[in-house]
């Protein structure tokens, strides 16, 4: 009998560090999809999440990103710094329907408010985006020109202007219903870049990268495991 004690107390012991050390990190698959004004996004991503701290409240982690943002009438506008911090020296591009689609690696930030309620941040931070050319309308330097423009090709994270492609963050809050499923309520800020097949913008120096940036209110759906 005493011997059937120590091995049950043996076997509890080992599944208890085994669910501490499993505690230590989660993954999580979940599906977005954001609302604005004249633009639809979603979003499909897989990350791995960290927990830190005595308390393991707070959760660093990365992952990658399938985004996709659909949009009629937005005016995007000249992208490069240098342009875009003086308005003077900003030209548009605008009409007609844009499809753009990004894959990206992501990072994640939060914390754990109780074991079911999580605040977090993520954001992308490299990859590549593709979709279909469109015609627009190039407006700049007194002039309106009708070019061809498709996504920029490459997505890096560079902070505020200086960014280059298509990037997704979110501010959000997930509530998890069990220990599989959640739901989720988010802020989107949305960076999305076209790239002409000539540089239409001339002065006061020549660019063909032009940026439209627009937060959407967003829901979703997470699955833990």
């Amino acid at each position: 009998m005493k011997n059937l004690s120590l091995f049950i107390l043996l076997v509890a012991s080992t599944f208890s560090l085994h669910a501490q050390k499993k505690s230590k990190s989660e993954q999580i698959a979940d599906f977005t999809f954001g609302f604005g004004s004249s633009q639809t996004t979603f979003a499909t991503g897989y990350s791995k999440n960290w927990n830190l701290g005595k308390k393991q409240r707070f959760f660093i982690g990365a992952g990658i990103r399938f985004s996709g943002a659909l949009s009629e009438g937005k005016i995007f506008t000249s992208a490069p710094a240098s342009l875009a911090k003086d308005k003077a020296n900003v030209d548009s591009l605008y009409g007609g329907k844009s499809s753009i689609y990004a894959l990206n690696a992501m990072i994640n930030l939060g914390y754990h408010i109780t074991p079911k309620l999580d605040l977090g941040f993520n954001i992308d931070v490299l990859g590549f985006s593709f979709g279909p050319s469109r015609i627009k309308l190039f407006s700049g330097n007194g002039t309106l020109d009708v070019t061809t423009a498709e996504p920029t090709s490459m997505n890096v994270l560079l902070v505020g202007n200086n960014d280059r492609g298509t990037l997704n963050s979110e501010f959000y809050l997930r509530y998890k219903i069990n220990h599989k499923v959640g739901i989720k309520v988010a802020m989107q800020h949305f960076f999305t870049e076209l790239t002409t097949i000539e540089k239409v913008q001339t002065v006061p120096v020549q660019n063909d990268r032009f940026r439209n940036i627009t937060d959407l209110f967003s829901v979703g759906v997470a699955f833990l495991f």
